[in-house]
């Protein structure tokens, strides 16, 4: 965690954008639990985790569209759907606020 908070620390000086993701809330068997965070640059980079898998995929993309519209959101990430077609995964619910920090550089 603390390597996420010096990556935020480094793009605040660096004026770069980027967004928050948290998982705000679980229900079941998820691979996070509530306050896990990853951090998403426009480039598609991302630190930390908020469990891997589809449900990383889904929250890196709407991260992204964040950064594109400015907008916060909630994304809803329901494992229930995978555990049907594959009892590896955990059959859980999870809820992840993701905020745009949008900085511009200095010209």
């Amino acid at each position: 965690m603390r390597d996420l908070y010096e990556s935020i620390d480094q793009a605040i000086q660096e004026r770069r954008s980027f967004a928050v993701a948290t998982i705000i809330a679980t229900k079941g068997s998820t691979p996070r639990k509530t306050g896990a965070k990853m951090l998403v640059f426009p480039d598609g980079r991302f630190l930390g985790t908020i469990g891997g898998g589809c449900g990383e995929g889904e929250v890196l993309e709407e991260a992204l569209n964040a950064l594109q519209d400015a907008k916060t959101r909630i994304v809803r990430v329901d494992l229930m759907e995978s555990l049907e077609a594959d009892d590896r995964v955990c059959g859980g619910i999870f809820e992840v606020f993701v905020e745009p920090v949008l900085l511009t550089a200095h010209r």
